[in-house]
């Protein structure tokens, strides 16, 4: 499967362009794990860390369903990879762990995601709050935040990315 990225349009309307730029990152970390192994995508970046690859996508799963259905709709949908006694557990990935249960994940998520935000307008609250604040969160703020989460994310894979087979770029 050959992964395509495309900016948003330089005169998009604000909803279009946060869209296609928070969907141009998730195109970006799909595009740094294709045409790895399991195995590669399990390789840690470099010693002491754990971060992976597939620990990054696991970990973007959590992250799209925590702010879209979490917070934006209010749902408890609990957590796909960690626990109270693992708070970290999207990261700890073992040799069962496989690419294929890890992407199918992240993109339900991202589907779900893209559901969810459909029924709210950028001005309109959360009906759900944050767990660590407390505050309800408008459409526009986690668009951008998510943009943020994955573009610091992004840097992360092109760094685990060039430790596996040296491929470079953006």
């Amino acid at each position: 499967m050959t992964i395509e990225r495309h900016e948003p349009a330089t005169t998009a309307d604000e909803r279009t362009m946060l869209e296609g730029w928070l969907d141009y990152h998730r195109q970006t970390l799909a595009l740094k794990c294709e045409g790895l192994t399991d195995a590669q995508l399990r390789t840690a970046s470099v010693e002491p860390s754990g971060l992976t690859l597939m620990g990054l996508v696991r970990h973007m799963a959590e992250v799209e369903r925590g702010w879209f259905r979490q917070v934006l709709m209010g749902e408890d949908p609990g957590a796909i990879y960690y626990s109270e006694e693992d708070p970290d557990g999207e990261f700890h990935v073992t040799e069962a762990d496989t690419w294929e249960e890890a992407r199918n994940t992240w993109q339900t998520e991202i589907a779900i995601a893209r559901r969810n935000a459909a029924g709210f307008a950028m001005d309109d609250l959360s009906k759900g709050r944050s767990r660590r604040s407390g505050e309800y969160f408008n459409l526009r703020w986690i668009y951008t935040h998510m943009i943020e989460e994955y573009a610091r994310h992004n840097g992360h894979a092109d760094l685990v990315r060039e430790r596996i087979d040296g491929a470079t770029g953006d």
